[in-house]
């Protein structure tokens, strides 16, 4: 389902099956209760996003928003994309032992962490990384990261 045409979020979710819908649904609720002003919501990738709008940072690689995380549908998983955690070597040390702290399986790749059931996912510990990452403080990491690519 990531790649979905969907234009908004209702859209997006409105074409999941019942099951992933409502988990993707409480996913995203904690997700924007606990997101940083100046990042917002929307569709990216065929993916809900949360990102910096090109209005605040219009100046990236690909002129598309910068985004701090993602929630997608995919065939045999849901998946939440965690930009903040890929990043940066700490948080994402930060993020593995709180995941797992709470008894539940990670199942994660670079920046992606798939589950297949809302009982997979520690509500608390994704509220808390998504809280952990400033608009400031990611711009500046993305700039650092951009300055290291291109040896400036």
């Amino acid at each position: 389902m990531a790649g979905s045409r969907a234009s908004t979020v209702d859209a997006y979710l409105a074409e999941l099956p019942h099951d992933r819908r409502q988990a993707l649904a409480v996913v995203r609720e904690v997700i924007v209760a606990n997101l940083p002003a100046g990042f917002e919501e929307g569709m990216e990738y065929g993916m809900i996003s949360y990102h910096v709008p090109l209005a605040r940072y219009p100046d990236t690689y690909n002129g598309k928003p910068l985004g701090l995380a993602a929630l997608a549908n995919q065939k045999s998983y849901m998946t939440m994309y965690l930009m903040g955690v890929y990043s940066d070597e700490a948080e994402a040390a930060w993020f593995r032992k709180q995941w797992t702290g709470s008894g539940r399986r990670l199942d994660m790749g670079k920046s992606c962490v798939r589950f297949r059931s809302l009982e997979g996912v520690p509500l608390d510990v994704v509220a808390e990384a998504i809280s952990r990452t400033s608009v400031d403080d990611f711009l500046a990491a993305y700039e650092r990261s951009r300055s290291r690519a291109t040896g400036g």
